[in-house]
Order: structure tokens, then C-alpha cells, then sequence
């Protein structure tokens, strides 16, 4: 029996485009993108590509004040602190509520699985399972509205994850070693250790990222990883 197939409208299917354009950095920061040339790259109506823009705006992806031309987002220093405060608000708490019960979901392990199967360092490749293993733990708590508010922050956080990887920041199996310390931890009831390690986890991707992108980096950055040889 054929599976289902998603219908995608054509404004998703234009947004998905150039979300995906940003993401691999063919659509570089400050560029601009207007209604008429979305219009024209996808033969599609000038409200059509509006509405692909305006979607791509709501996501953070895009930068559009009232009546100028949208741009990519140029993320610096403070907005890049900015973002990896706020998913660490969400991904703490929910490391502890996960812990209380020791559940691991398996969203998560199997994300992580693919992390340790990689066999290219492509930037794009790490980021999609990166993502996805922490998506799996906001879901695991299983409360929409958590889901939503993280979901609000997908975008700057992707934007954020590809710059750390096409920058190589971070070593891939640190990360893999790091995910799987925190499903460890969870399992065995210890919510503020697994909380501590995604402080620690998600610390040294946003200083070095500051410090990339010429700001000055917090310790954070040079903290070392005992779980790793160094």
C-alpha cells in the first residue's frame, strides 16, 4: 500500500526553497531578496512570493522592515548569545522533567546514531540529525506549547548551527559524545547534571561562534570536555 503524501501549498514549497538556500549559504547574510525576483526565480505571482517571503520573515530568517526590501539575517555577537539563551531556557527544563521518569526518547538516540554514522563533515549532514536530537527531547515532554515556543526558534538556530559547522568550530564526536552523555544522564534520574552538561554543550558552540564572528568570546569557549581524549 503507498504511503501518504504531504500536500505542500506553493508558497511552502518557494519558502522551503529558499530556506534551504540560506541554510547551505548560496542566499549569504545582508543579501536581499525582493518580492520580484522570487517571483521571477519560481514563476510564480508577485503575492505568492510575498507570502513566501513574509513566512520566511516570521522565522527569523529574514530581515524586512516596514516597506524595504527583506534580507537575510546578519546574526552577530549579541543575537547569537541571544538565541542559545533562550533554547537553553526551554532545553534545560526539559532535560529535568525527562529525567524525573528517566525517559529517553528514542527520536533522540536514533538522531544520535546518525551523528556517529557520518562519514562526510559536510555542514548541512551534521546540522539535520544535531537538530533533530534536540527537537526529540522539547517533543518527548509532550506539551504543544513547548514544542511551538522551540519551533519559533528553528531557524536562528539553524542559521546559527550551520555557521559553527561550515566554520568547524566543533568537533563532530564531541558532539556525539555530549548527546550521549545527556541521554545517560536522563536515564539515570539525573536532571541537573544533564541540564549542567547542555549549559556546558551548548556554551562552547555560542562563544566560539562570538568569537568567529569577532566578538569577545566568554570562557566558555576553551572549556574542555572530559569526555573526549584531549
Amino acid at each position: 500500500m503507498a504511503g501518504r503524501i504531504a500536500a505542500v501549498s506553493i508558497v511552502e514549497a518557494v519558502a522551503a526553497d529558499l530556506r534551504t538556500r540560506i541554510f547551505a549559504g548560496e542566499l549569504g547574510s545582508g543579501e536581499s531578496l525582493t518580492e520580484s525576483q522570487v517571483a521571477s526565480t519560481y514563476d510564480v505571482a508577485r503575492p505568492t512570493a510575498k507570502a513566501s517571503i513574509e513566512k520566511l520573515v516570521a522565522e527569523g530568517l529574514l530581515d524586512r522592515g516596514t516597506h524595504k526590501t527583506a534580507r537575510v539575517v546578519e546574526l552577530g555577537p549579541d543575537s547569537v548569545r541571544d538565541i542559545y539563551l533562550a533554547r537553553a531556557y526551554l532545553e534545560s527544563e526539559v532535560l529535568r522533567r525527562l529525567a524525573r521518569t528517566g525517559d529517553v526518547p528514542e527520536a533522540a538516540v536514533q538522531a544520535n546514531r546518525d551523528i556517529a554514522a557520518l562519514q562526510t563533515g559536510a555542514p548541512l549532514d551534521v546540522v539535520e540529525p544535531d537538530m533533530r536530537f534536540h527537537t526529540s527531547l522539547i517533543d518527548a515532554v509532550g506539551n504543544e506549547r513547548i514544542s511551538r515556543m522551540y519551533r519559533s526558534l528553528v531557524g536562528e538556530v539553524r542559521l546559527c548551527m550551520v555557521r559553527v559547522q561550515s566554520l568547524q568550530l566543533l568537533d563532530t564526536a564531541l558532539i556525539q559524545a555530549e548527546h550521549q552523555k545527556i541521554l545517560e544522564l536522563i536515564e539515570a534520574g539525573q536532571g541537573e547534571e544533564a541540564a549542567g552538561l547542555l549549559d556546558e554543550h551548548l556554551g562552547r558552540a555560542r562563544e566560539r561562534l562570538v568569537a568567529a564572528m569577532g566578538g569577545t568570546p566568554g570562557p566558555e569557549a576553551e572549556q574542555p570536555s572530559g569526555l573526549l581524549p584531549q
